[in-house]
């Protein structure tokens, strides 16, 4: 029924938006045409339209999401008290443990990145804010996809789940076995599946009332990983999740 309502002009748009915003670096406008399959007077004219209203800059011969639609993207966290709930408990997280923590959403079959807290010391991440994952291969995502009803996880789980590392779980089965293990223990891990010596441990916050699923996460070099590290972390994010939960879910 969607596709008989489809505005043209709307969808463009929105491809155009989502190719700079997988692009780390500016795109020229022949790119953007090939990659929209638009023709190049209609093109220049949404570029055109886009930069005047600020969704989108013009940089170095080429073009970057612009400053006005980050700051309307932002305000998907505030409806809802989710953004201040986040940093509150996340500050009391790194307070603690010294790790970063990371808030994310779940999108289909994407989990999609909405804050990070980050730690004192440096870490190399991959959720940088906005950024999309498969829901499969991090904990965050193991932690969201548990806590589908079973018709809702096999309607939204692909027929091929792809590896993002060469330890992606990309057995079906396998993933079943791993989220029954998340929905016993309350918490999800990865280790090294989304990124070669990163180890991620993630819990279910909730569903906001505006329908947002989300969890949250915290990702550790694992030669930094000891016994009494893990134990702090994976009992500080479960506090974390509880924390937000108390703050934004009804009847947490």
């Amino acid at each position: 029924m969607a596709n008989d309502y489809d505005v043209p002009a709307v969808r463009r748009t929105h491809d155009i938006l989502r190719v700079l915003s997988s692009r780390p670096t500016p795109v020229k406008a022949a790119e953007l045409a090939q990659a929209c399959q638009l023709p190049k007077s209609t093109l220049y004219l949404l570029l055109d339209c886009l930069e005047q209203r600020r969704w989108i800059e013009r940089q170095e011969g080429g073009y970057i999401i612009g400053l006005e639609l980050m700051a309307l993207g932002s305000a998907y966290l505030r409806h809802d008290g989710l953004q201040a709930a986040f940093h509150q408990a996340a500050s009391a997280f790194v307070d603690r443990c010294n790790e970063v923590v990371q808030l994310a959403a779940l999108d289909g079959f994407d989990v999609v990145y909405l804050a990070r807290e980050d730690a004192r010391r440096p870490v190399r991440l991959v959720s940088d804010l906005g950024l999309r994952l498969p829901a499969h291969a991090c904990a965050l995502g193991k932690a969201l996809l548990a806590s589908l009803p079973p018709e809702e996880l096999a309607a939204r789980l692909p027929q091929t789940l792809p590896r993002v590392t060469d330890r992606t779980i990309a057995d079906a089965t396998r993933l079943h076995r791993e989220l029954d293990a998340v929905r016993r223990q309350g918490l999800a891990e990865d280790q090294e599946e989304v990124a070669a010596g990163l180890v991620c441990y993630a819990a279910f916050v909730g569903v906001t009332p505006l329908g947002k699923r989300v969890a949250v996460s915290t990702s550790i070099p694992a030669d930094r990983l000891d016994d009494a590290h893990r134990r702090d972390a994976t009992e500080g994010i479960r506090r974390v999740a509880r924390d937000i939960a108390l703050r934004v879910i009804p009847g947490a």
